[in-house]
């Protein structure tokens, strides 16, 4: 059954990857997010002038120009090395002005990206109203190995004291030349570049507001209680992002999530006859829940982190028959428990 798990997939035809939610009503909510294009202001700096040139954005972006330079281009804080600093600087500007290039050719502008997180950003006011909004969408171009943990993935956006801030770099396109180049091929295999599209912009920027909002604590616990933790994530996830399709939120591919709807019982039948459930084995849970081309247990056709399509169809279990719960309550409820309660037992 190993080789043939994702094969065996029937015909039925499921929409869950496309579908679209209703959500609330958040006209009324105020959610103000402007967009600043740090890598134009960046990549216009005058190499001859490098030091005054600096002052110039460093007193326009206050903020993201040193978090910048020290988390994102690596380099000590200035007044420590600035000739050292310097000197990187300009062989960055060297090497990626054709990364700009492409950019300013890809993005002309962002009004899309930035209207689909502000709609986001509403939603989460709505259902956490004392949160408060970042009011700025910051992009950058950083180095190809700019990538960053998140909860339910990795990529080249974060949340910053700023505001949002994404890195284009990585927001190309699967078929981008520098992700299948050699550098680009050893940095990130396949099944990661092709998540590096624009459309997974407002995905990510909303994802890292989850982050911040609930960050994730569950790293020492057992399978259930890691891949309810995350499944939790991809609820809330659907909540503020009611249109978006279910594959940009969870990273998989049509068919792969297909498969999973076809397959969920056997999956499900999966960890319980391989005593994985309760199971709080780093090297066993790691086969699970992190990033990977495929689940071998599976099939090569079977999504990498197929946990997380099980926590979230727990959690949904679980929501289904606690519609009384609010968000903040779903966030705050023991995993063990969750599972325990949601009756899921899928066939």
């Amino acid at each position: 059954m190993k080789h043939t798990f994702f094969i065996l997939i029937s015909f039925l035809f499921f929409l869950s990857s496309c579908k679209s939610r209703k959500g609330p009503d958040v006209s009324a909510v105020n959610a103000s997010l402007t967009t600043e294009r740090f890598e134009k202001d960046f990549f216009a700096l005058d190499t001859n002038d490098l030091s005054h040139s600096l002052d110039a954005l460093y007193r326009k972006y206050p903020g993201f120009s040193a978090d910048f330079a020290q988390h994102i281009l690596g380099l000590p804080p200035a007044a420590d090395s600035a000739d050292k600093v310097m000197t990187a600087i300009k062989q960055f500007l060297h090497d990626y002005r054709p990364v700009y290039d492409s950019v300013e050719h890809k993005f002309p502008d962002l009004e899309n990206a930035r209207e689909e997180i502000r709609q986001g950003l509403k939603h989460v006011k709505y259902y956490f109203p004392s949160y408060k909004l970042p009011t700025k969408f910051i992009t950058f171009i950083g180095p190809m190995d700019a990538f960053f943990q998140a909860s339910t993935g990795s990529y080249g956006d974060a949340i910053i004291t700023d505001g949002l801030a994404a890195g284009l770099q990585l927001h190309m396109g699967a078929g981008f030349s520098m992700y299948n180049s050699e550098m680009g091929l050893a940095l990130y295999p396949l099944y990661i570049s092709r998540k590096f599209a624009p459309e997974y912009i407002p995905v990510n920027a909303i994802k890292n507001i989850i982050d911040d909002l609930f960050p994730d604590q569950s790293g020492d616990k057992t399978l259930i209680e890691q891949v309810v933790e995350k499944g939790k994530r991809i609820y809330l996830l659907d909540r503020f992002m009611p249109a978006t399709p279910d594959t940009l939120k969870i990273g998989y591919t049509e068919k792969q999530l297909k498969g999973c709807f076809n397959n969920e019982g056997l999956i499900w039948n999966y960890f319980v006859t391989n005593s994985l459930i309760f199971n709080n084995d780093p090297s066993l849970i790691k086969n699970y829940i992190g990033d990977s081309p495929n689940t071998p247990e599976f099939g090569e056709g079977a999504p990498g982190y197929i946990g997380l399509f099980t926590g979230w169809r727990i959690v949904e279990k679980y929501m289904d028959k606690h519609n009384a719960v609010t968000l903040a309550d779903l966030m705050k409820t023991n995993p063990k428990r969750l599972f325990e309660e949601s009756g899921y037992r899928p066939k």
